[in-house]
C-alpha cells in the first residue's frame, strides 16, 4: 500500500502549525497554484512578486484543496504558520529527510533543464522517480518539488537556478544532493554578477549542500573549468568526475554525428567504450546527455539501461523541441528554442539550424534579446553575426531593444525586420511565414517570443 505523502499529523509535526476545521487526515499533493489542484492537496498560500496566495484561499478551497497553509486568515480548513513559504520549507525538509533515494542536483548556465530531463529520463528506466517540473528551480519552486517528494521515490532530480550570488547555496542545502551536475558556465546574468567568473562562483555554491562523500560532475568544455574544480576542493567535495568533448576528461565524448533528428557519438570512459544514440541533434545535447550517462554510472545504474532510455531523449517545449504543422507534403517546420537565450545557447542552437534543410521553402529566424548581460550586452548581441549567417538563415527577424546592435552589423539582404518588442513584430513575423519554410525562434523568455510559436501552431495547424 502506498502510503500518503504526507499525513496532517506529520505536516503539523514538521512545520509547528496550528490546523483549524481541516478534517482530512491525508495530504497527497502539494500546490501554490489555486487552478492546479492535484488528489487530497495542500495548498500553500506564498507570496509571490505579482500575486499572494492568501487572495485564493477560499477558491483553492472550494476548487477541491482538503487544506491550506497559510500565514493569516480565518476559517475552516487553514494550518496557521509563521510564514507560509517557510512552512513549504518545512515541508521539503521533511520530505528529504525520510527520503532514502540517490538525489542529484543540477544547475548551470545552459542545458540545466534539458540535463534535468535526461537524467529524469534515465532513471525512470531504472526505478521509481521523483523530478523537477517546468522551470521550478527557485527560492520556492525548490522546497516545492522538495516537498513533493514521495517517501518510495528511488531516485531524485532537482534543478537549482539563480541570478545573483548565495541564491543556490540555500536550494543546495535543502535539496541534499548526493551528486551535484553543473553543466556549463557562460555569459548569462553578467548584468548582476559581473564576469564569468563570479558566474561560475555562484554556480559552486550547489557543492555546500552535497551529502558527506557526495560527488561533483563538471562538464570540462568551458574556461571555468579550473576555478570550478578549485572551488569543489574548497568545498571539500569527496569526488570530482569530469565530462566532455575535451582531452583528458573522466568521461569524453568522441565522434559526434549528427542526423536531421537525430546525434551520435561515442563516450568513452577508462577501458570502456559507450555508444550515444539521441531523439535530438546538436552537440550541446550529446553533452547533457552525457551527463546523465556519468550520473546512472555512479547511481549503480547498468549503461544498457541509461543507453536504451537515452535513445527515446527528445528535445522540450522551449527548448529545441521541433513542431511540424500543415500539409504533410509542404509543411512548415518550427523550432521552439523560445524559453531561453545567452551567447553560448544561441550559438548551439543556430549551429543544429546551419544543418536543417527546410521542408520546401526558406530558412528563417526569430532572435530575441539575450537578457541580463549588463554592459557587455551590446558587443554580445554584435558577436552573433557570424553564427547567423553560418546558420543558412534567408531572413532575420530580431526582437527587442538590445537586438540593434545585431539589426547593425546584419547584411541588409538578410535583416527581414527589428522590432523593439514583440508586440510590435508578431503580426509581422507570422506574416513572413509560408508552408515549407524551416523556423527557429529563439530569445530569452522575458521577451515573449512564445507568442510567436502559439501563433505559428494555431494559423498554420491544418485539421
Amino acid at each position: 500500500m502506498t502510503p500518503p505523502l504526507f499525513t496532517l499529523d506529520a505536516i503539523l509535526a514538521a512545520t509547528g502549525g496550528n490546523a483549524t476545521g481541516v478534517s482530512a487526515g491525508e495530504i497527497n499533493s502539494i500546490s501554490i497554484d489555486s487552478r492546479e489542484l492535484g488528489p487530497d492537496a495542500l495548498f500553500v498560500a506564498i507570496k509571490g512578486d505579482r500575486f499572494d496566495g492568501h487572495d485564493f484561499v477560499d477558491t483553492a478551497l472550494e476548487n477541491g484543496a482538503v487544506a491550506a497553509l497559510v500565514s493569516r486568515g480565518e476559517g475552516d480548513g487553514r494550518i496557521v504558520v509563521p510564514d507560509a513559504l517557510g512552512g513549504l520549507r518545512d515541508l521539503a525538509i521533511a520530505a528529504r529527510k525520510r527520503s532514502r533515494a540517490f538525489v542529484v542536483g543540477v544547475t548551470g548556465s545552459v542545458g540545466k533543464t534539458t540535463t534535468k530531463e535526461a537524467l529524469r529520463l534515465v532513471f525512470e528506466a531504472a526505478g521509481e522517480t521523483h523530478a523537477s517540473i517546468k522551470s521550478f528551480n527557485n527560492h520556492w519552486g525548490v522546497p516545492l518539488m522538495l516537498a513533493r517528494m514521495p517517501e518510495t521515490a528511488q531516485f531524485g532530480v532537482f534543478e537549482m537556478g539563480m541570478n545573483a550570488p548565495d541564491e543556490i547555496r540555500p536550494l543546495s542545502k535543502l535539496v541534499r544532493p548526493h551528486v551535484a551536475v553543473i553543466t556549463n558556465i557562460a555569459p548569462a546574468h553578467l548584468e548582476k554578477l559581473g564576469s564569468l567568473d563570479n558566474i561560475a562562483r555562484a554556480k559552486a555554491e550547489i557543492f555546500e549542500g552535497l551529502e558527506p562523500g557526495g560527488t561533483a560532475v563538471l562538464n570540462a568544455d568551458h574556461p571555468q573549468i579550473n576555478l570550478l574544480l578549485e572551488l569543489a576542493a574548497a568545498a571539500d567535495v569527496g569526488r570530482v568526475v569530469t565530462y566532455g568533448f575535451a582531452r583528458g576528461v573522466d568521461w569524453q565524448i568522441t565522434t559526434p554525428e549528427m542526423a536531421a533528428d537525430r546525434s551520435f557519438a561515442t563516450v568513452v570512459h577508462e577501458d570502456e567504450t559507450h555508444a550515444l544514440t539521441l531523439g535530438v541533434t546538436g552537440r550541446h545535447m550529446l553533452s547533457n546527455a552525457t551527463a546523465a550517462l556519468v550520473v546512472a554510472h555512479l547511481a549503480g545504474i547498468e549503461p544498457e539501461t541509461a543507453l536504451r532510455a537515452l535513445a527515446g531523449f527528445g528535445a522540450q517545449p522551449g527548448r529545441g523541441q521541433r513542431v511540424v504543422v500543415g500539409p504533410e507534403d509542404r509543411p512548415l517546420l518550427l523550432i521552439d528554442e523560445s524559453y531561453n537565450a545567452n551567447t553560448a545557447s544561441m550559438g548551439a542552437a543556430l549551429e543544429v539550424f546551419s544543418a536543417l534543410e527546410a521542408p520546401g521553402g526558406r530558412k528563417i529566424v526569430v532572435l530575441g534579446d539575450m537578457l541580463e548581460l549588463g554592459e557587455a550586452g551590446a558587443a554580445m548581441h554584435a558577436g552573433l553575426v557570424d553564427a547567423v549567417k553560418n546558420s543558412g538563415a534567408e531572413r532575420v527577424h530580431l526582437v527587442g531593444e538590445s537586438m540593434a546592435a545585431l539589426a547593425a552589423v546584419l547584411p541588409p539582404a538578410l535583416l527581414a525586420g527589428h522590432y523593439n518588442s514583440i508586440g510590435e513584430g508578431l503580426d509581422v513575423i507570422v506574416a513572413d511565414l509560408a508552408y515549407g519554410d524551416a523556423v527557429m525562434v529563439k530569445g530569452s523568455n522575458g521577451v515573449g517570443l512564445s507568442r510567436v510559436v502559439t501563433e505559428v501552431k494555431s494559423r498554420f495547424a491544418q485539421s
